[in-house]
């Protein structure tokens, strides 16, 4: 059993070395720990630090990307080389790295693929109360549209077994965190979460430069990820909205029309129609986009094969 800890870095030269040197080196039921960095673009001597501590691959980037192509280059990386489970922490040193085996512990016994760490969200000091409240509604939010339990969706440390890797797809260019749960939410990839321990700050988040940009950008890729898994639903809550007021209004004429008292109502009449129409049109796209939905899971299943065959195929390679 081989686990990778990978590590996006982005400017992490003054934290990375004790980032690294919590990691563990042992785990019972790991026979193999390897560790890996992303360098999503790093100006400063980000690199040399990694590869003077020792670690075993490095993903370079050119130029910064952003948190999800990182995460995904990772998977793909890790993949390649043959883990069997694949932990992703954060270079800043924020998750108590000897909470990595509570981790993989619910993936060694079988009973899960994906594993979330916990936060003590309401506990951590250098979380201001404003950010503290959104990412308890960002967690409902991420809960109710993926149909899942997780208590703090944008926590970044999280293991995934191998087949959960092979099955991940990330569209957007913010974060992973909160589309990869709507995604297992939606295609039923087990996962679950454990409580876990933080350290104190030793940087700013840079994942954000602002509370409304981070909510702005949050609810974006939420919506975004719930319309690609459940199109019909969406579209369908859409299309009921506009079509029963239009019926409504319709009905109204009508009453007016069989009355004798129709005159000076036609504008009633158009409103109504053209609301209809419009909750109909929505509808039809919805079918369209469900469609398309149907599409993508084929494909998914195609790539899903692809992959697996392609990153067997390397697994074998590297241990001849």
């Amino acid at each position: 059993m081989k686990l990778i800890i990978q590590v996006p870095c982005y400017n992490e030269a003054e934290t990375l070395e004790i980032a690294l040197n919590d990691l563990p080196k042992h785990i019972d039921g790991i026979d193999e720990i390897e560790y890996l960095i992303i360098n999503d673009g790093s100006k400063d001597n980000t690199v040399e630090v990694a590869k003077k501590w020792g670690v075993n691959y490095v993903v370079n980037f050119r130029r910064n990307k952003g948190l999800a192509k990182g995460f995904m280059a990772g998977l793909d990386a890790c993949l390649r080389n043959g883990a069997d489970i694949i932990v992703n922490t954060d270079a800043d040193n924020q998750y108590v790295a000897e909470d990595i085996e509570k981790l993989v512990k619910p993936i060694l016994e079988g009973k899960t693929d994906i594993v979330i760490g916990e936060r003590p969200i309401d506990q951590t000091e250098h979380f201001s109360f404003v950010k503290k409240k959104l990412q308890h509604f960002g967690s409902y939010v991420v809960r109710k549209a993926s149909n899942s339990d997780i208590p703090d969706a944008p926590s970044g440390f999280r293991a995934f077994s191998r087949e959960a890797a092979l099955r991940l797809n990330v569209t957007n260019e913010y974060t992973y965190t909160l589309e990869t749960i709507v995604q297992a939410g939606r295609e039923k990839i087990a996962q679950t979460s454990v409580p876990i321990r933080t350290n104190g700050e030793l940087r700013p988040s840079r994942l954000f430069n602002s509370m409304m940009g981070y909510v702005k950008k949050s609810m974006l890729t939420i919506l975004r990820a719930y319309l690609m898994y459940s199109p019909l639903k969406t579209f369908t809550i859409l299309a009921v909205i506009p079509f029963l007021v239009g019926l409504g209004i319709d009905i109204r004429y009508l009453v007016y029309f069989f009355g004798g008292n129709s005159a000076g109502h036609m504008q009633s009449l158009l409103l109504g129609s053209t609301l209809m129409m419009m909750g109909f049109m929505t509808f039809v796209m919805g079918l369209m986009a469900d469609l398309i939905a149907k599409n993508r899971k084929i494909l998914e299943d195609v790539q899903y094969h692809a992959r697996k065959l392609d990153y067997d195929r390397d697994t074998e390679k590297n241990d001849k």
